[in-house]
């Protein structure tokens, strides 16, 4: 008689550590490389505009509310320290762009004011926003 031996058979097994590694990898590159916006942190109704364009590096985000109340980063702030909250955005992301994003019913001196002290510090790279038609 033979002797039959038990055969040991090596199951097939796939390996998934080096998947979840470039997995990890990629999630890693695209959080770096992920250019976060700074929301003003509340919603205000935009007017109408009909010459808007898309801006793409929209980083530092003004709001002004219908009852002329200064927001950014989802913080109320008073309207003398927008000029020293918008150096220290800039010093962080200096290529972001300044979008000033004023309600309908807010009143015209709150936003020339703060236009006016962005310009004074010499900010020029701030926009209006409106909602296109």
């Amino acid at each position: 008689m033979r002797k039959h031996s038990a055969k040991t058979q090596d199951e097939a097994a796939i390996d998934m550590t080096p998947m979840l590694d470039i997995v990890f990898i990629m999630l890693i590159f695209f959080i770096v490389t992920a250019s976060f916006l700074k929301e003003a942190g509340i919603e205000v109704n935009r007017p109408e505009g009909n010459s808007g364009r898309a801006q793409e590096k929209a980083n530092i985000m003004i709001a002004i509310t219908a009852d002329d109340e200064v927001w950014m980063e989802k913080r109320r702030v008073d309207v003398r320290a927008v000029r020293a909250n918008v150096e220290r955005l800039k010093a962080e992301n200096p290529e972001g762009t300044i979008v000033v994003q004023a309600d309908q019913d807010s009143s015209t001196g709150i936003v020339a004011d703060i236009m006016d002290s962005l310009n004074q510090a010499g900010f020029t790279d701030h926009v209006l926003a409106t909602d296109v038609n």
